[in-house]
């Protein structure tokens, strides 16, 4: 997939499936511009692997529900490597398994701002910025869940939000198609990252995860950065508005045995 110059954004960059979508796109050609929230050493890492492909990496610390914070993100990536036309959004926080009743409102608003500000943010100044450039067309792909549609018990905050990202991209791409700017989304299911460290650290509850899975294992984020670059690429011009789910069939196993 040639996307040789392109300048990205891939908020965080610093682990798993933006790590990998940072490093994939580096490869498909792009200068990649990632964030990190907290470990700058994670992030100076995956820039060192983004300049293994010949191109330019940028590591900047960023808090993706806070506008300022979003802000100077693009200053810098449109500084370092010009107009940004390629963004994907993998910044987030996971579920917090707290019962709804016993949820503090803190810990909701913090997954929130996270996983449904942040998207928000970075879009509207991705659009923003071209708009500045007077530059036509651009690709975004959000990375939501399965559990946009499928919710789990102690997950409210999460899943909220997840639903929120989905309607998010459906109304952006369809308001931004006749600028040639594409939105879509993906939904992986359980992805071997540090979001499902403690199944990476058991053999037996991975096992045990697995066995739900039908097809038997658990995904890379590797194999969700691949479908992230052909998202963001040419060959997929046409395709704006969609949600591709990326989970081995676990979404299809709901009301199955019963």
């Amino acid at each position: 997939m040639e996307l040789k110059g392109a300048s990205a954004i891939v908020t965080g960059g610093e682990s798993g499936i933006g790590r990998a979508s940072a490093i994939a796109l580096a490869k498909a050609g792009a200068n990649v511009t990632l964030t990190y929230f907290a470990d700058a050493a994670a992030g100076q890492d995956t820039v060192a692997e983004i300049e293994k492909s010949g191109v330019k990496g940028l590591a900047v610390k960023c808090d993706v529900g806070n506008e300022d914070n979003v802000e100077a993100l693009f200053a810098s990536a449109e500084a370092a490597f010009g107009p940004v036309r390629l963004l994907v959004n993998s910044a987030g926080l996971n579920m917090t398994g707290i019962p709804f009743a016993k949820l503090e409102f803190a810990q909701f608003d913090r997954i929130i701002k996270a996983d449904l500000y942040g998207p928000f943010f970075t879009c509207r100044r991705m659009v923003r910025g071209l708009d500045s450039a007077n530059t036509h067309g651009g690709r975004i792909v959000n990375i939501s869940s399965i559990h946009e549609h499928a919710p789990r018990a102690g997950g409210v905050a999460y899943d909220a939000a997840k639903g929120g990202v989905a309607q998010l991209t459906a109304t952006l791409a369809l308001e931004l198609a006749p600028r040639q700017i594409a939105v879509n989304g993906i939904a992986p299911g359980m992805i071997l990252t540090p979001m499902n460290q403690s199944a990476i650290d058991d053999p037996q509850e991975l096992a045990r995860k697995e066995k739900a899975i039908p097809w038997g294992r658990a995904g890379t984020a590797e194999e969700v950065a691949d479908l992230v670059v052909f998202m963001l690429s040419p060959q997929a011009d046409y395709m704006t508005g969609t949600t591709v789910t990326i989970d081995g069939a676990l979404s299809l196993t709901v009301a199955q045995g019963a």
